[in-house]
């Protein structure tokens, strides 16, 4: 595999793109809290963990801010125009960005390496237990 590979995504209209290599990425992971669950329609987001200097997306995106479970100031990206969400962000990691899996253009290539939030993870789409698995976030 060609680590240097630069993976690109967007929103589903096209308004909002992003790129990054591949080499770049620090984990991957399934998180099953009840804000993406809602944010996603799902049991769970698929998200890719870039560092925020690592990415390149234009600033197109609007965005909604909560406090997580953990306490966490939590921004979600999405599209203004189609509504796709793309990338999240806490306050407290500045330096992370966690891009929406489902919105690259080929996610093939992703190895899922852990879940998170399993303690609120749904009967119905349950944790993958062959991958490490943490109640809540990873420390």
């Amino acid at each position: 595999m060609d680590e240097n590979i630069i993976e690109t995504g967007g929103c589903l209209c096209g308004n909002i793109k992003y790129e990054f290599k591949r080499k770049d990425v620090v984990s991957a992971g399934h998180c099953h809290c009840k804000d993406c669950q809602r944010i996603t329609g799902s049991g769970k987001a698929t998200i890719v963990f870039i560092r925020t200097n690592d990415l390149k997306i234009n600033e197109d995106y609007k965005v909604f801010s909560v406090t997580g479970y953990d306490g966490t100031n939590v921004h979600r990206g999405f599209c203004p125009n189609c509504g796709s969400p793309i990338i999240s962000f806490v306050t407290e990691q500045p330096n992370l960005r966690f891009i929406k899996a489902g919105s690259l253009d080929n996610s093939d290539w992703l190895k899922i390496e852990s879940s998170f939030w399993s303690v609120s993870s749904c009967k119905w789409d349950p944790v993958n237990e062959s991958l490490p698995s943490y109640p809540r976030n990873p420390n």
